[in-house]
Parts: C-alpha cells; structure tokens; sequence
C-alpha cells in the first residue's frame, strides 16, 4: 500500500509538470466551485428565509382558530422550553367624529413579537415611511393603539388624536409603520389597528357570534419548534391550522424559489461542461500513462499493483481539486451575497458545512466517474506495447465501462437539479444537444469530404485533417460545441430571457386591491378610475361558496392527506364568472364556453387546485353557495400565473350561474405617485371598501428579480470558464497527433505557412460546424429555460445568432493557431527528437 501511494505521489508530481493534469484538475475546481459557491449561497438563504419568515408570522410557528385555544398549547410550549405569546385578530368599525373605518383590530401582550420588530412613528409621511421611524421597544400601552398610516389618512388623526374603539375612547399614541407577522395570505387584512390585549374586555368588542381569530404564537431553538410543530399538528383540533415560516409571505417565496431554480441550472450547466473538459483532458493523460504502466508491467508491476495507483492518484486529485473547488466557493458565494444580501431585512446568516460536504462529494464523484472509463484500458496494458503502439486501445468490452461513469454523472445531474422533474427534462435535453451535434458535425464532415474530392493543395490537405481523426473531430466538434454553447446561451440570458423574465412583471403592475365592492358601487369604482387615468382596470364578481360533494359523493375532508389539500377542501372558495378567460390565464385541458353555453353548468379549474384536491375533467362538483347547492361539471384546467398580481380566481363559470347569489367584486390596478388622496376620498365616499396595497411587496418581488439577475450572471462566469476549459481541452486531447503530422510535413519540406493554413482550414471546418450546432443547442435551451422554468415566451434572436455564427467560426481556428504556435517555430530535427 505504502509503495503504491509513494509511487501515486511520484507520477502525481510528474504528470503536473508535464501538464497532463493541469486542464483536468482545472476543469475539477470549476465544477465544484460552481457548485459550492451556489450551495453556500442558497444555503445562506435558506437560512435567511427562515429568519425572515419568523419575522414575518412574528414568531418561529403559530397556531390559529376561530375559537379559543386550549390550555395544552401553552403547557407544550413551556414544557419544551420555547417563547410563546398570545393574540387575537378581529375586524370592527373605527370612530373619529363623523368619519368611520373598518379596521382588523390586533390585540397583543408583552412578548409580542418573538421574531421580528414593530417599527413606528410620530407622524404620516407623504411618500413611503416616515423620517422619524424607529424600532419601538413595547407594545400599545394599556389605553391606547397604534394605527397604521393608511388608517390614519382615512381617518384623517395624527398622534394624541382620539378614536372610539368599541366603547372606549383610546388616544393614537403612535403610527405603526411595519409589523412583524404581516405575512401570509394578503387578502386577509384591512388597515391595522393594535392595542393591549388587556383593554380588549373593557372594549366590548366580542361578543357572541363575533368573529375572532385566536393566535398562539411560539419561538426557541429549531429542533425543539420542529418537535413542538409535529405534536401540535397530531393534536390539532377541528378548525385549528398549524402555520410555520414556509407559508409566510408565499408571492416572495415563489419569486425566490424561481431564481433559485435558475441558479441551480447555470451552476448545472458549468458542472457538466467541466466534467466534459476533464474527460477530453483525461485523454492525453491516459495515452502516455499507458507507455509508463506498460514499462512498469515489463519490471514486473501486478495489475493490482496498478490499480492502487491509480486509485490513490485519483484520490489526490479528487481531494485537492475539490478542497480548493470548496475554498474557491466558499470565496465566490461571498459576491454572490453581497448582490441579494440586500433583500432581507438583516445580515444573511453564515452557511453550514454541509456544501462543503456536498462539494467534496460531487469532486470525488466527478473523478471516478472520468477515470474509471480507463482503468480497464490502464490496468490490463501488456508489456508489448513497448514495441506495439496500436496495443491498449480502447476495444468494444472498455467501451461498456463508460456506463458506470455515466450513472454517476445523471445521479449527480438529479441532485443538483432539485427534482425528479427538472433532472430528467435536463438528461435528456442534453443527450438531445449531443445527438444533435454528433450528427451536424458526420454530416458536415461527409458534406467537406465531398467538397473537397477533386481539389488540392492546402484545402484537401486540411480536409484530410478531418478525415484521419473522424472520431476524434466528432468529439471535438462536441466539445466545441458545449464550450460555445455557454458562451451563447449567457448572452441570451442576459439578452432576453432576463428581460423577457422582469418583463413578466411591469413597473405598471397592480399594486392595489379593492375589496368588497358592492353592484351599486361600481359605477363609482370606474369613475375613479376614469378621472385618475388608471387604464385596463377591470372589476371582477365573487360569490363566496364551499365544495360539499365530488361526483354526488359527500365530500370527506379526512380523506385528504395533505394538510394544504385538507384546507383548500374545507375553506369557502371565491367563485366568479366571466365570458372570456383572462390574457394571462393558459388553457391547459378543455376549452373555454362559447356564448351559447352561457349559463350551462361548467366550471374551470386552477390547475394546482385541480391537482391538489385529485380533481380531472368531467368531474362534477356540487357547492353550497348561501344555503342553495349548485352543482357544476369541469369543462377546463387553466394555468394562473399568480406572481402577476392580478386579480384570479381558482374556480370560474360562465354567465348565467352565479348572478342570482349575493356577490361583492374586487379589482387591481396601478396606482401612480401621487393619487392617494383620490383613493382615499373614494374609500371615504364607500366606507365598507377595503384597499390592499401590495406596493411593498410589488418592490420586494422586483427587488428580488433585480438581484438575482446579476446573481445568474455571476454564476454563469462558472459555466463561462468551464466552457473555455472544454475548449482548450479539445485542442490538448489532439496536441501530440498534431505535432508528429506538422513535423512529417515539415520534414517533407511543407513550409511552415502551408503547415499553418492546413491547421487553420481544418479547424475553421471544426468551428463553422460547431457554431452552428452550438447556435441551435444555445438556442434550444433557451427555449427549455424560458418555456418550463420562467414561464415566459421565447423569441429567437437572429441577430444574435449570426454574430455567434461569425464570432465562432472565427474564435476556433484562433484559439488552434495559439495553440500550434509552439511546436511550430521548432525546427524539423528538434521535433524529430522530441518524438
């Protein structure tokens, strides 16, 4: 063992003074740099949303009813040692004067909030938060309340003006500008009101029939949560929801889980181009192994003797490759952070290790799975081949050893993917792209051969390039390709499909909601928006209804084990109809009604409603809608992209159904700087209207799309540099063949200029061929990302693609000339010795 380890350390050395590792272990350090700069940077946010996510519920987990909450709660929590606090959320009408405002009143005690802070002020701003915010360091003192701006305008009170509270008269001792434990469903809440959950009896405020929503909220160590979620969720009453970080702020987590995504695949796309740069590096490396081992085979080297080498050679360069891939990473996610560090509220957290182990893992990994495709060529290499080169080549039995290498490889591209989904659609995408490029480049080679039958001089003598390696040229074109493909793919990505992708999301976006207009309203709602120029604002109908049977069977909600589904079966939906689908809907199953079928019993589903709650086409559903069943057939499944803002709805019907029921409407629009004031006078005008601003939140999504647009570009240097190393890699895997044939030709008397023009042709031939595939492949892939990842639509950018057809075909034949320039200023009788 020892002999084989010092010999290991022996070749290792000189074979890295040699450069036969060098391209190889690069291409190592890319692929787990990238890998780990991407998995320390996720894993920062993972923490981070976790953090955040607290701060947003307020506390690390909550628990919510209509009803009291049992004492067991409370005992749970102090039994596990974690923070808890209590509070209640009801809605109830604000006084002041002649003036009146329906506010969701939140009631807290003096822990509130275990995660996060309560920000105030001393006055309105105009625009934005106000100068004289700050973090206050107690809840409402007993007799008075908070109230957010937004109330405060409609009311028209400042700070130490009364209001009349249920039957108290309670002074605004502060504005509340943000509050912890605003996350979740934003439709949920009107202006906020908070006060002391000590004055809440003295209020009269709840009554029997009121409706109250009861909190308890708990915060302490992770694991601890993590056990006290599980037991409450296994004693959870009926009407009681567990609620932790994930289900906070859902718009937010959805923008973050789709950059994410993207990074994942740009760090993906480096990884695979650096394990094909390493197996055409690994190429040359093996081709002088094979006269070392074949020497050591003649001294008497066992096979096993062999095999340890090359296993602890392995070992080395696995192990140092990927520990400075991990430090690398570690150093790249710090740029990385500092581009989103902006977007949470505090620092982002300190990673783990666990990208470190990953790191080290997918270097090993990448190792044996480019080795072991040579070991059987290595470790069976007879002594013959001594004096017989043509001994050691790889035969058809070798050929099966590429298959283990490949596994590794696709499990690899599995994880690192995510899902099951995402990392079968990439396997096969990329054997598609290498199945392309593997038959442009047989065609074209058979198209110039073809070309070239009849001609002479230097283009046949190039042409005859193609023709000795046609394997070798398949390959290289391929390997190309890959590198040209990154190169391509990043200026479509940073051309169009980011464009493309915050297109998806327009400053004009809405940024309010209004709710619980009535029909008598509307007319006035439209005015508004008439004399404050808002366009395209439409007012949509919904009637309140809950699904109470699925096929004429009796729906069971126990039968649903999802606990998302269980709550989706038993909430009351907002139904609406309409006689067109909404633009930014997608027809998925089905088709919409005509006009004729107005008033027909059909339905159409949100498509992960549909999926969710197990429900197809044809299915009929029976709703109870103000004490009168309706019964419909699912005629259609719609995809809703809900990160637009805009007003959806997750059941739809035509005209004729729901006219009769008790309906109130909603809207979204874009509200323009400047117009507050008239959606207050019109709040004012309809004092039961609730208006959601979601400007905020409208920033922080866009803020996030901002961010990690340059977090993708980053992460895509990676695939940059890996896509140059497969590149040189390409040039390396065919150096020694190239430098015998110049010096025959030199020899032979070809000049050095006839020598060089032949090279260039021939790789000109490699580069126009792999431009081309390269173009296709970059531009497939494009479609690939904008269609199933950003949900965007793809346009083919021509411009693009002949300025990489041109900028190819002439990049390759430069980069071969680089690398021909040193052996080809050697004099003939040099070269013929260092043959």
């Amino acid at each position: 063992m020892m002999m084989a380890l010092s010999l290991a350390w022996r070749q290792f050395r000189s074979h890295w003074s040699a450069g036969d590792l060098r391209v190889l272990f690069l291409a190592l350090v890319l692929a787990v740099t990238a890998t780990t700069a991407v998995g320390f940077f996720t894993d920062r946010i993972d923490g981070a949303l976790v953090r955040q996510g607290g701060m947003l519920l307020g506390a690390d987990l909550l628990v919510s009813s209509g009803k009291p909450l049992p004492d067991s709660y409370q005992q749970e929590a102090q039994r596990r040692q974690l923070s808890s606090t209590q509070t209640m959320e009801f809605p109830s009408m604000v006084v002041r004067g002649e003036h009146s405002q329906l506010a969701e009143i939140k009631a807290v005690d003096a822990e509130f909030p275990l995660r996060g802070e309560l920000v105030i002020s001393e006055q309105v701003a105009a625009v934005g938060v106000s100068d004289t915010a700050r973090a206050a360091d107690a809840i409402p003192s007993p007799g008075s309340v908070w109230v957010e701006p937004r109330l405060a305008t409609l009311l028209d009170v400042k700070v130490g003006d009364l209001l009349e509270v249920g039957e108290r008269q309670m002074p605004v001792s502060a504005i509340l500008e943000r509050e912890a434990s605003r996350g979740g469903d934003m439709f949920s809440f009107a202006p906020r009101l908070m006060m002391n959950l000590a004055d809440v009896p003295s209020t009269s405020l709840i009554q029997y029939g009121s409706r109250v929503k009861y909190q308890f909220l708990v915060a302490g160590d992770a694991e601890q949560v993590r056990q006290y979620s599980a037991w409450a969720q296994a004693n959870a009453g009926k009407g009681e929801r567990v609620q932790d970080v994930s289900a906070a702020r859902p718009e937010i987590r959805s923008a973050l889980e789709k950059a994410r995504q993207f990074l994942g695949l740009s760090a993906m796309v480096g990884v695979i181009l650096a394990i094909v740069a390493m197996f055409l590096a690994s190429l040359p490396y093996v081709q002088r192994s094979l006269d070392t081992y074949a020497l050591m085979r003649c001294f008497g080297a066992s096979r096993k003797l062999i095999m340890q080498i090359l296993l602890w050679q392995t070992f080395m360069t696995g192990l140092l490759g990927s520990l400075l891939g991990c430090l690398l990473g570690y150093l790249a996610q710090v740029g990385l952070a500092s581009l989103a560090g902006s977007l949470f509220l505090e620092t982002l957290p300190q990673p783990g290790w666990w990208p470190v182990l990953t790191g080290l893992l997918l270097g090993f990994l990448t190792m044996l799975a480019v080795v072991w495709p040579h070991l059987a060529r290595l470790t069976d290499v007879p002594a013959l081949r001594i004096l017989r080169r043509d001994l050691g080549s790889i035969d058809r039995h070798h050929w099966l050893s590429f298959f283990p290498g490949i596994a590794v490889i696709a499990g690899m591209i599995y994880w690192h993917a995510g899902s099951f989904k995402l990392g079968s659609a990439t396997i096969l995408i990329f054997l598609a792209l290498l199945l392309l490029i593997a038959l442009m480049a047989w065609a074209g080679q058979h198209l110039l051969h073809r070309l070239s039958d009849g001609r002479g001089g230097l283009w046949k003598l190039g042409i005859a390039g193609l023709k000795r390696r046609p394997g070798m040229a398949v390959a290289q074109v391929a390997g190309f390709s890959l590198g040209l493909m990154v190169l391509i793919l990043l200026a479509l990505v940073r051309g169009d499909l980011i464009n493309n992708w915050q297109a998806s999301l327009p400053p004009d976006a809405p940024n309010r909601f209004i709710i619980n207009i009535q029909p008598h309203q509307i007319e006035g709602v439209k005015a508004f928006f008439a004399d404050t120029d808002i366009p395209n604002a439409e007012v949509f109908p919904m009637v309140r209804g809950r699904l109470i049977a699925l096929n004429d069977t009796p729906l069971d909600t126990s039968k649903y084990v999802d606990e998302r589904a269980r709550r989706l079966a038993e909430r009351e939906f907002n139904l609406s109809w309409a006689a067109d689908m909404q633009a930014d809907n997608q027809m998925l199953e089905g088709r919409w009604w005509t006009r004729d079928e107005h008033g027909q019993p059909q339905l159409s589903l949100e498509l992960d409603l549909a999926d969710t709650l197990g429900l197809k086409l044809g299915d009929w559903l029976t709703y109870d809608i103000a004490g009168t069943q309706l019964k419909v057939e699912v005629t259609s499944i719609r995809k809703v992209e809900w990160d637009t803002m805009r007003a959806n709805f997750f059941a739809v019907m035509p005209p004729g159904l729901l006219e009769s029921f008790p309906a109130s409407y909603i809207t979204s629009f874009h509200l323009p700087l400047g117009n507050d004031q008239a959606l207050n006078a019109l709040v004012r005008e309809y004092t039961n209207l609730t208006v959601i601003d979601v400007a905020a939140l409208m920033e922080q999504v866009r803020g996030i799309m901002d961010k990690m647009t340059h977090a993708i570009e980053y992460v895509f240097v990676f695939s940059l540099f890996a896509g140059l190393a497969v590149l040189y890699a390409a040039l390396v895997a065919t150096r020694e063949e190239r430098v015998r044939e110049a010096t025959l030709l030199r020899v032979l008397g070809a000049s050095r200029r006839q020598v060089v023009l032949a090279g260039l042709i021939e790789f000109a031939c490699i580069g126009v061929l792999a431009a081309l595939a390269a173009t296709l492949a970059a531009s497939a892939l494009a479609w690939y990302v904008s269609a199933l990842i950003l949900n965007i639509p793809y346009q083919f950018n021509l411009l693009l693609a002949v300025l990489a057809l041109i900028s190819a075909s002439l990049l390759v034949p430069f980069a071969a000339w680089l690398g021909m320039r040193g052996f080809l200023d050697q004099p003939p009788r040099q070269l013929l010795h260092s043959m």
